[in-house]
């Protein structure tokens, strides 16, 4: 009798639009290693929950879509951090290319465990990958840890040749402005199979979460992203 691995489990939609191209079922994993100043999820930052799932079960239930998610669809693996259950994601990755389901994963890069992440890469059709800032000081402010992590994945990806989407959350007053989208612009042309750039606009909806789970808000005082500047940062961006 297989044994499958278990894991933490967040959430499970399905009908997703934004996370990887046409619909999607997003699998959000528990568990990150990091503390981002901007993080509107802080009830994922525990590896552990009260839902936890096998492997098959997660499968089984993203088989149930099969009809929508055919048409240029898939799963997505995201968070927390997936990453953070390496091995468990590992499993099915490999289950959904097997069953012909597109895989994708929205990662920050960190969170890992080593042994595995050649293999992850390898079963993953497309990586999300979330940049949190380009330069060390500015890396460890917004999330609480050092960029070698970081660094290391973003090495296997150039070295696997994975197919990305990139995204940066704009912050007002910690990377809303010219000068850093000009710097991001051009610390990404090292990657090499881009299809899709996005800055998202930085907003506050996570708060309320912060206060029933006793967490200290950081950005207290930093109101919404402007969306129209944010549209005129991806405009430089795209030049």
């Amino acid at each position: 009798m297989n044994k499958f691995k278990s894991g933490y489990i967040h959430s499970i939609e399905t009908m997703g639009l934004v996370d990887g191209p046409g619909i999607r079922v997003v699998v959000f994993m528990q568990g990150c290693p990091l503390r981002c100043l901007f993080c509107h999820n802080p009830e994922t930052w525990n590896k552990q929950s009260d839902m936890k799932m096998t492997s098959k079960e997660i499968v089984d239930e993203v088989r149930k879509y099969r009809p929508y998610i055919e048409m240029g669809g898939g799963v997505t693996f995201s968070g927390g951090e997936p990453l953070f259950q390496s091995e468990f994601l590992l499993e099915m990755l490999q289950m959904c290319r097997k069953a012909g389901i597109h895989t994708c994963i929205d990662t920050s890069g960190t969170g890992y465990s080593k042994e595995y992440l050649d293999e992850i890469l390898k079963y993953t059709d497309l990586v999300i990958l979330d940049i949190k800032a380009i330069e060390e000081e500015s890396y460890k402010n917004m999330t609480g840890k050092e960029m070698d992590e970081f660094n290391y994945f973003v090495d296997k990806l150039l070295k696997n040749n994975n197919k990305l989407w990139l995204r940066q959350v704009i912050v007002p007053n910690i990377n809303d402005t010219k000068e850093y989208i000009l710097k991001l612009k051009k610390y990404i042309k090292k990657f090499k199979k881009v299809e899709k750039i996005e800055l998202l606009p930085y907003h506050t909806m996570g708060k309320e979460k912060y206060e029933k789970l006793n967490l200290k808000y950081r950005l207290l005082e930093t109101p919404d992203m402007d969306k129209e500047e944010c549209k005129k940062l991806q405009e430089l961006l795209n030049k």
